[in-house]
């Protein structure tokens, strides 16, 4: 099977600025993730995918290829990452190179564990899914059976449409979160628009290497992690 693993890495960051190149630990942080990339031996091709010049740069500074600039209608808070896999497939389409499929790895997730990648990619072909997503368990306060929906008349339902409430938290069943460190998808469904499809695999992440950077918090959690990492 030929993967492609894109890393979007786009300029307009507002939460936190450059955080895509800022530096975690001495490191650019879109670094981590191309490091994760570099040790699969399942990915068939590594690329950026970004608007930015200086993003760019200090990618192919580190060896990450980075073969086209993004339009700039893909590199606004509208544009769907969606989009932007589709257009590195009719990037390498119209270079007469196809993909089976297609994993994302977002840099705003660096940490992954050794091995992660091909984990997801190994379980992914052996389900014959549309799709394979990293999670992370749901909370069991925030599992879908004990959470409302606001109904009629102010009353509220059960969220997943049950009568009754399951009374026992042993006897709720596991629920997952996306947790955003990958996606892998069928190029077949991504041509569909949808990252997906019907089948839908998963594999768990580590808890503890979990943050997704979106605010300064969230550069501080990095930071944190990856302080207790090197320990």
């Amino acid at each position: 099977m030929k993967v492609l693993a894109v890393i979007p890495a786009r300029g307009g960051s507002k939460g936190v600025p450059k955080k895509n190149i800022r530096l975690l630990g001495g490191l650019p942080l879109l670094q981590y993730t191309f490091e994760s990339a570099s040790q699969s031996k399942l990915l068939t091709k590594t690329i950026l995918s970004s608007d930015d010049i200086e993003i760019i740069e200090i990618a192919q500074n580190i060896g990450l290829a980075a073969p086209f600039i993004r339009p700039i209608e893909l590199s606004t808070d509208m544009a769907s990452s969606i989009m932007v896999v589709q257009h590195a497939l009719d990037f390498f389409e119209q270079q007469g190179e196809q993909f089976d499929a297609v994993c994302l790895l977002q840099p705003t997730s660096p940490f992954r564990e050794i091995g992660f990648i091909d984990r997801a990619i190994e379980k992914f072909m052996r389900l014959n899914a549309d799709s394979l997503i990293s999670v992370l368990p749901v909370p069991h306060e925030y599992n879908p059976h004990w959470t409302f929906k606001a109904g009629k008349n102010n009353y509220l339902k059960i969220a997943t449409g049950d009568k009754n409430i399951i009374g026992r938290r042993q006897d709720l069943p596991k629920a997952y979160h996306r947790d955003g460190a990958l996606y892998l998808t069928k190029t077949a469904c991504i041509k569909k628009r949808t990252f997906y499809g019907h089948k839908i695999g998963y594999i768990e992440s580590n808890p503890e290497l979990y943050v997704n950077i979106d605010t300064l918090n969230d550069w501080k959690k990095a930071e944190e992690i990856l302080n207790k990492r090197l320990i």
